[in-house]
């Protein structure tokens, strides 16, 4: 414990936070301005489909952590005890610039200089990461905060009840008003899958959307529980502000989305029952800001390892920057960062025109 803190000590100077620690907050907090669910409606409420562990054996169950970092005296703090450090949620520029990428593990994306090059490059406001593959517990014992982007203020959702799976993180250069974690429906929440964070003119959204499965074993909880859950937050969130959604949504929506459509239409992330999901989640008013700027254009934002498929360009787009249709003006680009190289995911960007939301 004595090494962690001093390596802690090492960083502080790393996040933007002046005679103070660096500001990791985790859903181990409470959400801010948000109610829990009934107690009586989440015991009624199905399960989701149990995990399938990549290892042999069962997934190892986790316990909720409290996350500690040092003070400036050296003392080890509990800072999820404390406030979320929240603030005005204002951004004094003009423009904002997002960027969002499924990292694929935090430990291995941090090894690769591409990708820590990218994520410190500093032009961006805002950087959500999508699958950050660490328990909260690791997190805090390997002294990961190490290899987050400096100058940033952090907010991490770790997965419960899996070790190294899924895990969503939204940095920010500003203080958000309010952060909530997950959607506040018990069987949604235990994945790490979401967190929305509130600004003074637009909601945040960063999301990791389960797959169905190689076998497709969790595609009737993803279309018929999961989106249908997911549809409804997003649609109550729209009604407070204008809302951006980002993140892996595990879906290409049409044929132009994936380099062999005919080859993979029982493929998680392109059947049929996915892609109806998808279109009826558009429907009620969201829009896909990348299709939007480019209707004809072929780019895709996933390649899997297996089949050699980023040096060929057979790939998927399955990554995406949403916004509610009020909101579409304010879009001043939306785009795919193939160069980049990191993950078998790409970074996606998206500005925006403040003055226009």
């Amino acid at each position: 414990m004595l090494q962690i803190a001093r390596n802690l000590i090492k960083h502080t100077h790393l996040f933007k936070i002046s005679k103070m620690p660096p500001k990791i907050t985790t859903d181990s907090n409470q959400n801010e301005n948000v109610q829990k669910e009934n107690k009586s409606k989440s015991q009624n409420q199905k399960e989701a489909p149990k995990l399938k562990n990549e290892k042999k054996g069962n997934p190892k169950i986790l316990k909720q952590q409290t996350l500690k970092l040092v003070d400036k005296k050296g003392q080890i703090v509990d800072l999820t005890q404390k406030k979320l450090d929240l603030g005005d949620g204002i951004f004094s520029q003009d423009k904002l610039k997002i960027s969002s990428w499924n990292i694929n593990g935090l430990r291995a994306s941090s090894k690769k200089e591409s990708a820590v090059s990218y994520l410190n490059d500093k032009k961006f406001d805002i950087i959500c990461l999508n699958e950050l593959k660490v328990a909260q517990e690791a997190f805090e014992k390997e002294n990961l905060i190490t290899k987050l982007p400096k100058d940033y203020y952090a907010y991490l959702n770790f997965c419960k009840i899996k070790a190294g799976y899924s895990g969503v993180a939204i940095l920010s250069k500003v203080k958000p008003i309010s952060i909530k974690y997950d959607m506040g429906i018990e069987k949604h929440d235990q994945e790490g899958r979401i967190i929305t964070a509130e600004f003074e003119k637009f909601n945040l959204v960063a999301c990791y959307i389960p797959n169905s499965g190689d076998k497709l074993d969790r595609l009737n909880y993803r279309t018929q529980e999961w989106d249908v859950d997911f549809q409804n937050y997003l649609d109550q969130l729209k009604q407070t502000k204008n809302t951006i959604i980002c993140g892996d949504l595990n879906v290409s929506h049409t044929e132009i989305d994936l380099a062999n459509p005919e080859g993979n239409k029982r493929s998680a992330g392109f059947t049929q029952e996915e892609r109806d999901s998808f279109s009826k989640f558009l429907s009620k008013g969201w829009i896909d800001t990348f299709r939007h700027l480019h209707p004809k254009e072929i780019k895709y934002s996933y390649f899997s390892p297996r089949f050699n498929s980023r040096e060929t360009n057979k790939g998927w787009r399955i990554d995406y920057f949403l916004v509610n249709q009020e909101a579409i003006g304010s879009v001043i680009q939306s785009d795919i960062s193939t160069t980049i190289i990191g993950s078998d995911h790409v970074p996606i960007e998206c500005d925006i025109d403040l003055t226009k939301l």
